[in-house]
């Protein structure tokens, strides 16, 4: 056969027989199967199966073609191998790759919304997979990008960092060893919650901090700097952030790994030693260790110890410090009197602190900067957020300045707040003009009501002044119950905002009221409602929020009219949405959060119809590793809590998994979980849902009139990740962290079994149920007691 290529290469890493057939691109009448491979058109890189090291499996991967030593960029099924020789890759008429074994089961699949006619994957010169039109070159257009997807490896063009349109999250995480690509413990992520900054982790253990760009560099990274092999960018809007590098000599082959041990490495070919070189190591030394001095402490290389604290800082424990443990940080020989005045000293040279819990601003001066920050008596410190030129920008950081670092080159200067007493005479006083607002409640004790939400201040507003501010608006009742009623208003300086006032007879009372507020002005996630200010004047109970023009996810979801509203795609945004707002509460927010009340009516949707997770009051924080209590009163809504919380009062981030679940299958169906029924059966929605998957059948559970903006795949697998979120046990329940890949991923699933409360239930009781508070009550057949539920 005319341009036929035959050869094999055996290597002590990997083995292949290949058989090329020149060509780059797969069609949907072409199959790609174990022996054959696709090359890209410049001949650098090449796709095909292979086998790593001494395993047996195979997989589908993409590596450097024209280099001696097989080096393996991407593969598609890393945590599900193929045994034999049997795989093939095809592609279908709509646009999707799927990847089966000899039983015809579905090892792997690509994952797109939409369809285009005429699709064709094909292998580009960079390194990237793509789905395409025949005729369409154009990136933006593409259906799936490997490129969205990486497993240990950065390559040049690569965006390293978050799509917030669309939710893809292109993390790097490494190989379990080097015969087994299966993810590992470690991940490269891209943190953007304060201002942007990438982090490498272990089992959620941070190990090394990137620390804010700069506009020339990330702030820890002095080695990032212009240089003959690559150019790089950092680019930060509401669409995207993202990391990228590229190459400025095509012929030089470089890349960034994550390798088995977790150390992250940019490795350039050396075509003379025929090896990979390496560049540089992330973490590159003891300073780069995540944390190390703690709290107002500065880890400088060459010192011994490596640890002190920051100038007119003292150890919190000599003691600790004395044996060489740092964990206790350091604190300022002076303590704060905002009251009094507070000043700022000028640190230069660091790397600057954890921007996790900071607010920033781009078109701020650093002057301007100085006078938000004094004025916040909760702000510690300030610095420009751009240091090109004169400088521009202000970054601004709550809570303690962690994980900095004294630099040798290319270090940055920082503002930290110091009491005025401690500042040189040459050095101006700046008081502070914050005030704190405290009030009393019946028992006589001063209440501070005044909160630091990262970059919000949670204002406590007199009674009169919410009213007077709802009034001179053209107040509209948005929800209206026995507990509360929540009414639309505008603040004075023009912001619209929703006021919620709780009912004299709500069972919230002042204790919930304070932890709905503490709750939420510690934390902030675009998936979160944002607190704006709360009022408290003896039985008056009222919260002050941002403003959702589309009200709560209930009214379209149960709403025959309006759930045709929500194609599917929002419907996979609101979920995906959900499941980000909830893995921060467990997971990456400074206190650990179990909501206890996730709901449909408890979800609340922006203008772009974005979802908002609400309503804290009956929340639950834990410190360090804290992850599950019991309790004696039972908290939140028939139908979203779990078995182990509605019996034994046992509550964990796993019931908020099966809230999760739950709410999946109704936004899926349009039905609610309490009160289904179906002609069949007497089992409710999740005994419903089960049914249907073990016959096949799930996709009956969707809206016949949601048809048309299916992507079936999306569908079948939200349904099957559901479906493991609410199994009876708590145990068998993934995580909202493997909930989360596993809806943007694209592997196969493990089995889910028997969801809760699967057992027919007495619908005649289950309709005449009132949700009274302390009621004795019969659900499934199980007898719950001491409930203040829903």
């Amino acid at each position: 056969m005319e341009g036929l290529a035959i050869w094999v290469l055996l290597s002590s890493s990997f083995s292949i027989l290949l058989v090329s057939y020149g060509g780059d691109t797969l069609t949907p009448y072409q199959n790609l199967t174990d022996g054959k491979t696709l090359v890209s058109s410049d001949g650098t890189f090449e796709l095909g199966f292979f086998t790593p090291g001494d395993s047996k499996n195979r997989f589908l991967g993409i590596w450097y073609k024209k280099i001696t030593s097989l080096t393996v960029v991407w593969v598609a099924h890393r945590d599900v191998p193929l045994a034999n020789t049997s795989g093939v890759l095809k592609l279908t008429q709509q646009g999707i790759l799927t990847l089966q074994n000899d039983t015809n089961g579905f090892i792997w699949s690509s994952n797109s919304s939409r369809s285009i006619a005429n699709p064709v994957a094909q292998l580009l010169n960079t390194g990237n997979f793509v789905i395409g039109g025949a005729n369409d070159s154009n990136a933006e257009n593409y259906l799936w990008q490997s490129f969205d997807y990486p497993t240990d490896t950065l390559l040049p063009g690569m965006k390293h960092g978050i799509n917030f349109v669309t939710g893809i999250d292109r993390q790097v995480s490494p190989w379990k060893t080097t015969s087994d690509p299966s993810r590992g413990d470690t991940i490269f992520r891209m943190d953007p919650r304060g201002f942007p900054q990438q982090l490498l982790l272990t089992n959620s253990i941070e190990l090394f901090r990137s620390g804010p760009w700069n506009g020339l560099r990330f702030s820890g990274s002095p080695g990032l700097k212009p240089n003959p092999l690559y150019t790089y960018e950092f680019v930060f809007n509401k669409e995207e952030v993202y990391y990228m590098f590229e190459l400025i000599n095509s012929s030089v082959y470089s890349r960034l790994t994550l390798n088995t041990n977790g150390v992250l490495q940019r490795l350039t070919w050396n075509y003379r030693t025929q090896e990979w070189v390496v560049y540089l190591n992330v973490p590159a030394d003891n300073c780069d260790h995540y944390l190390l001095c703690h709290a107002y402490g500065s880890c400088i290389i060459g010192n011994s110890p490596v640890c002190g604290c920051l100038d007119k800082f003292v150890p919190k424990s000599q003691k600790d410090w004395d044996r060489a443990d740092w964990s206790s940080g350091c604190v300022r020989k002076t303590p704060l009197d905002c009251q009094k005045g507070d000043g700022f000293l000028k640190y230069t040279g660091v790397k600057l602190p954890d921007t996790r819990n900071s607010w920033f601003n781009w078109s701020m001066t650093l002057d301007e900067c100085h006078k938000v920050c004094l004025n916040n008596c909760t702000c510690m410190a300030y610095a420009n957020l751009d240091i090109r030129a004169r400088g521009s920008g202000c970054l601004l950081w709550f809570g303690n300045l962690v994980d900095i670092r004294q630099l040798l080159e290319n270090g940055q200067d920082i503002y930290i707040r110091m009491a005025s007493s401690e500042l040189s005479p040459s050095f101006p006083v700046f008081l502070s003009s914050a005030s704190w607002t405290s009030f009393r409640l019946k028992m006589g004790q001063p209440v501070v009501m005044y909160y630091i939400l990262n970059h919000y201040v949670v204002q406590y507003y007199k009674r009169s002044t919410v009213y007077a501010q709802q009034n001179c608006f053209p107040s509209k009742l948005i929800i209206h119950s026995s507990i509360h009623c929540t009414r639309q208003g505008m603040l004075e300086d023009g912001q619209e905002v929703a006021v919620k006032r709780l009912s004299m007879y709500s069972s919230q009372g002042v204790d919930e009221f304070k932890n709905e507020v503490i709750c939420i002005a510690k934390l902030q996630h675009r998936n979160l409602v944002r607190l704006l200010g709360c009022c408290i004047e003896g039985e008056e109970k009222m919260l002050i929020y941002e403003y959702m023009p589309n009200n709560s996810l209930d009214t379209f979801i149960f709403d025959q009219t309006r759930n045709s509203l929500l194609d599917w795609p929002t419907r996979f945004r609101i979920i995906n949405g959900i499941a980000r707002g909830l893995l921060y509460l467990h997971q990456d927010s400074r206190l650990r959060i179990i909501h206890r009340d996730l709901k449909a009516a408890n979800v609340l949707l922006d203008i772009d119809m974005n979802p908002k997770i609400s309503d804290f009051g009956m929340a639950r924080s834990f410190g360090g590793n804290e992850t599950q209590a019991n309790t004696q009163r039972v908290v939140g809504t028939y139908g979203y809590m779990s078995p182990e919380y509605a019996v034994d009062g046992h509550f964990s981030v796993k019931s908020d998994v099966f809230s999760f679940g739950v709410l999946v299958l109704e936004i899926v169906s349009d039905k609610r979980n309490r009160g289904f029924f179906h002609q069949d059966h007497h089992h409710n929605l999740l005994g419903h849902a089960w049914i249907l998957f073990n016959k096949g059948r799930s996709l009956e559970l969707i809206d016949a009139r949601m048809g048309d903006s299916c992507y079936l795949s999306e569908v079948l697998r939200s349904i099957h990740v559901a479906l493991l979120c609410v199994q009876q046990s708590p145990e068998d329940r993934p995580s909202m962290s493997s909930v989360v890949l596993m809806l943007g991923g694209e592997g196969t699933l493990p089995q889910p079994k028997e969801p809760g409360f699967f057992t027919k239930r007495n619908l005649f009781f289950e309709a005449d149920t009132s949700s009274s508070n302390n009621a004795a009550m019969s659900v499934n057949d199980i007898s719950i007691t001491q409930l203040d539920a829903r």
